[in-house]
This record gives structure tokens, sequence and C-alpha cells, in this order.
């Protein structure tokens, strides 16, 4: 159990820097610089106060100088991303398939928080995350006999590294052109966009690590809890469902994460 801990513990450290993205990344903002501070009375955190979860318990979830309340979203992204990354681990040992998943697992739940709080999916994560997922390709073979179909009905008899990299292509590609083609088609209907391209640039993302099946899966999930969940709170807070602005990727995000721990 040593090394789940570890990474549980070392997701935990991973999950305080995705907040500083998710925070200044949809704002064109430099992750680098300035140091981490509070974002009410711009005073810098001393090291102290920026230990992932103990430090929001011990400050009351306050900051020290202000007083002004710390989004609850700080733990929250913390402790889900330790658990992720040490169930990963627990689940593949440690490994490249295990460091592919929780790098994986970070990118999806930082685009989750992004998307649900300003509408935005930044291409630092996705067009990123993109290049990642295909760069562990080659080292992490996807077993999908969906892409294996594509590729022997268009005659194409690949193996080793460059079948993983085929495949890793294909789910990138495909899912995300069906969702850009429906896009397409709601906005021909519509004379209105119903999807942003930031949406099919995360499904690029999540096809490049997870392969075609499991992203379609993924996208079929993630449309069913996105609709669901969405008329629901539309009809309990009394939102205007003509002009509310689904949160598509954040449903996406979690659908992915979903799929790829019970994968």
């Amino acid at each position: 159990m040593t090394e789940p801990i570890l990474a549980l513990l070392f997701g935990l450290l991973i999950g305080s820097f995705l907040n500083v993205c998710i925070h200044r990344w949809p704002r064109g903002r430099s992750v680098v610089r300035p140091r981490s501070h509070c974002v009410r009375c711009r005073k810098l955190i001393a090291w102290h106060d920026n230990i992932p979860v103990l430090s929001y318990v011990l400050l009351r979830g306050r900051c020290r100088h202000c007083g002004k309340k710390i989004s609850a979203r700080y733990p929250t992204v913390e402790v889900l991303n330790g658990l992720l990354w040490g169930l990963f681990v627990w689940k593949l040992g440690w490994g490249v398939e295990a460091a592919k998943m929780c790098v994986f697992s970070s990118m999806a739940l930082a685009l989750v928080f992004t998307d649900l709080e300003k509408r935005i999916l930044p291409d630092e994560f996705t067009l990123g995350g993109t290049l990642v997922g295909l760069a562990f390709a080659p080292f992490t073979p996807i077993h999908d006999e969906s892409s294996m179909g594509l590729l022997w009905a268009a005659g194409v008899e690949l193996n080793g590294p460059m079948l993983s990299l085929a495949q890793a292509a294909i789910g990138a590609a495909v899912p995300a052109f069906f969702l850009w083609g429906g896009g397409w088609v709601y906005l021909k209907l519509r004379k209105r966009e119903g999807l942003g391209f930031g949406d099919v640039k995360l499904m690029v993302m999540i096809g490049a690590f997870l392969g075609l099946q499991a992203t379609l899966a993924t996208l079929l999930l993630g449309s069913i809890a996105g609709s669901v969940i969405s008329l629901l709170y539309i009809w309990i807070a009394k939102k205007d469902a003509s002009t509310y602005q689904l949160p598509f990727g954040t449903f996406l995000g979690a659908a992915a994460i979903a799929i790829a721990v019970m994968a």
C-alpha cells in the first residue's frame, strides 16, 4: 500500500497546482508569476498556509490576512486529484500506464472546474493534453476493438507502438468529428451556437488518452448526464432554458474520469 499512499500525497500537491491553473489560465494569466496570493486582498500566501487541504482546515476556509472565504473548490480539487492518483497507482501499479492515467485524470479534473466556473476550456489543457496523450500512446497500448476494426476496414496493418499511436489518433479524431457535426447541425437548424469548439478540442484530448471506444462511451454518458442534470437545474433554479449556457465540458470531463476509473 506504500505506492498508492505516496501517489495520493503527491496527487494532493499536484491538485494544489491545478487550482492555480484553474484560476489563472481562463483569465489569460501566468501560472508562474506572481506567487500564490489571496484573490481578494492580493497578499502573498506563506508556505505554511499553502499545504493542501490541511491549511484550508486550519484556517477554517478563510484568508489569514483579510478573513474572506476561500473557495471550497481548492480542497475539493486537491482531495479528488489525490484520490484519483492513489486509485490509479493501486489498480495499475507504479509504471507508465499509471502515470498516463494520473496525468489524464488531472487534466480532465481541471477542465471540469474551468468549464463549470468560467465556461472556458483552456487550450493549455485540451490541445496540450492531446499532445501528451499521443506522446504516451506508443508506450501504453490501447486495447480498443473499435479502432482495430476501422484499421482493418481501411486495409491498414500496424503493430506495436505504431498501432497504439494510430488507435490514439483515431480515438481523438472520430468522436470529435461526430461532436463537431452535431454542433454544426444545431447551428444550421436553430441559427445559434449550441456547442463551443472547446468541447470538440476536449473530445480530441480524451480520445488521445482513452481511445475510440471509451471516448464514444464518454460522449454518451456525458450527454445523458448533462441533459438530465441541466434540465433539473433549470427547473429548480427557474432559469430560462433558451439562454442557459450548459457547461458541457464539465459533464464530458467527469464522464471521461468515470470511464477511465471503471476501465
